[in-house]
């Protein structure tokens, strides 16, 4: 039996793109498969009461400087986006509308890139266009995809599953019923993967 990790995360959300840069290589490692969950922060954060770091003047400031030393540590180019918090709807669910396609990593690559190194204002239709054609993506098509009932219904399914499983923010990782919060639990994340196989429940 095949272990698997889920992973709960937005785009908007630096953290978000510092674990996906490294998760892939920790599951591959374990042999074990990523289950993508792609969800709406703003959602989880209405549904919890919870709230961006950033709100928080002295926790944002150490946040930025946490991230930036993460970057440095993991080898991957990061840049604070000045543009922060960015409405990450459309992305969303375009990310939900992409996960089951050979698309899903570009995609979410060209949008991490656009958001987390160049980065750009994707609060901007234009800004969002260049990204994807950046990508390889025909925006226009891209935009027709995560329009679409089954991206809108998934991507609520999901962010609903996640409040229900006790998520509060991204990124968020389950090991069978196990929780972590916060790339900078990866650590912990790679032990389960490689530990004994624990029991687990059934999610919608």
């Amino acid at each position: 039996m095949t272990r698997h990790v889920d992973f709960y995360f937005d785009v908007g959300s630096p953290a978000s793109y510092l674990a996906w840069a490294q998760l892939p290589d920790i599951a591959a490692a374990a042999g074990a498969e990523i289950i993508w969950k792609p969800m709406l922060l703003g959602g989880v954060f209405k549904a919890t009461g919870n709230r961006s770091p950033v709100e928080v003047p002295a926790k944002g400031e150490y946040t930025h400087r946490d991230l930036a030393r993460h970057a440095e540590r993991y080898q991957v180019a990061f840049r604070h986006n000045p543009h922060f918090p960015i409405n990450t709807l459309l992305l969303m669910r375009g990310a939900e509308a992409m996960r089951d396609t050979p698309d899903f990593q570009p995609y979410l690559q060209a949008v991490f890139h656009a958001m987390w190194v160049e980065p750009r204002n994707l609060n901007e239709p234009n800004e969002v266009d260049h990204a994807l054609e950046a990508g390889g993506f025909d925006p226009a098509a891209v935009l027709e995809r995560a329009q679409s009932a089954p991206a809108k219904d998934g991507l609520k399914a999901t962010t609903q599953e996640a409040v229900d499983r006790g998520v509060f923010g991204a990124p968020t990782f389950f090991v069978g019923d196990t929780m972590w919060f916060g790339q900078d639990r990866l650590d912990w994340v790679a032990d389960a993967l490689n530990g004994p196989v624990q029991p687990e429940r059934e999610h919608a």
